[in-house]
């Protein structure tokens, strides 16, 4: 039911009346929301002001002023039916595929998600205050976005990926939330956790060091939690710049790590900046160790130059075996090279290590001994 400033209605379900009222401040009163997420007004100014219309708009008993206010801050400040998802520590994805349909990852297993929307109208409200919030058009013109939320909750960076019906196969949205832990585990919890041995930490910890290091596996093998816990362990001495699409890699004690990220074009804007974009940048920054997040195009051969030159890289990127990761990274070399393959694939002998990951765990590590030119192929030794 839309709300109006100077009309008192009365509406006795709670749910309604904050349908009613944050359908109000996603459609007519974005502006508040946005000064609000900006810091141009404090989270405080903005709940007087719902307060008052909320006031002004429904008729409304002391108590049921006080609980609509608290269900509306919950709302706003959090992420409505899903906060209990994103609270819980074991569930690293939730994935939306219609109101009545939410599916999650626990420890690396698929499963019902065990809440539902009531309605379609009520989820698509919340996927049109999920855009709202995090200041992002999705209109025709943008009816698949993805971008990063890195405030909402204290030991979460979520990071969405939308589609709309518009290129949906079905009517409803399609909303994809990935959790990233904020306090990332070192190597010694990382032990703890089972990933990999204290023998083979301190390998990858002395090959990190001495050369360059490419981490493979498929979705949510652990490939960007072991690579945040081995820069946390390089010397304080070393300038380190990461490079990444989402605001995944964050250090918790290094103090001279920049981190620079991908601002994608939306709508009419003609401003974005690529992986490669911000890949040749930053090796004009003067630094000793350049990290990508995750390779996923014309930045490998970026990432290629810098560490044929001697620098100290590391990257992870999607591959399904080890032996099948230099040659992914060769492919998105070549969009943007004039080199041929058997060019970059010798330059691919400076990556020493290359790691494979697999459910959470270091499945296997090689190590580089050269390119053959009998064979035409880079040489590997497994040494785990």
């Amino acid at each position: 039911m839309k709300l109006e400033s100077g009309r008192k209605i009365r509406i006795e379900s709670l749910e309604e009346q904050l349908d009613s009222l944050v359908d109000e401040y996603t459609t007519k009163k974005q502006l508040s929301l946005i000064q609000m997420k900006k810091g141009m007004i404090s989270r405080e100014v903005f709940l007087e002001e719902a307060e008052g219309f909320a006031e002004g708009c429904l008729e409304l008993t002391k108590q049921e002023k006080k609980k609509l206010m608290k269900a509306f801050e919950q709302y706003i400040f959090g992420y409505s039916r899903l906060s209990p998802l994103i609270d819980d520590r074991e569930i690293s994805d939730i994935r939306i595929i219609g109101y009545d349909n939410i599916r999650v990852k626990r420890l690396g297993k698929r499963m019902d998600g065990g809440i539902a929307f009531r309605s379609e109208k009520e989820y698509r409200q919340f996927v049109d205050y999920v855009a709202t919030k995090n200041q992002v058009n999705i209109s025709n013109l943008n009816a698949i976005q993805r971008f990063t939320d890195t405030e909402s909750h204290p030991d979460f960076i979520l990071r969405f990926t939308i589609s709309m019906p518009l290129v949906n196969t079905y009517s409803e949205p399609y909303l994809c939330i990935r959790k990233v832990p904020k306090t990332f585990p070192q190597m010694k919890e990382l032990i703890e956790l089972g990933m990999l041995d204290r023998q083979t930490a301190e390998l990858l910890v002395k090959r990190f060091r001495q050369g360059s290091t490419l981490i493979c596996g498929g979705n949510s093998s652990g490939k960007t939690t072991l690579l945040n816990a081995l820069k946390e362990t390089l010397p304080d001495n070393m300038a380190v710049l990461v490079t990444q699409q989402a605001d995944e890699l964050t250090t918790r004690f290094h103090p001279d790590m920049m981190f620079l990220h991908s601002l994608p074009g939306s709508g009419e804007s003609q401003v974005s900046y690529d992986l490669r974009h911000i890949s040749i940048a930053g090796l004009t920054m003067d630094v000793d160790f350049f990290i990508i997040g995750e390779v996923k195009g014309e930045e490998a051969l970026y990432l290629l130059n810098a560490a044929y030159t001697g620098q100290l890289c590391a990257a992870t990127i999607h591959a399904p075996s080890a032996d099948r990761a230099p040659n992914k990274l060769v492919d998105y070399a070549m969009y943007d090279s004039r080199y041929s393959r058997d060019e970059l694939m010798k330059m691919m002998d400076c990556f020493q290590t290359l790691v494979f990951m697999e459910r959470y765990r270091v499945k296997e590590i090689f190590a580089c001994s050269g390119w053959s030119e009998k064979r035409h192929e880079l040489q590997y030794e497994r040494i785990l």
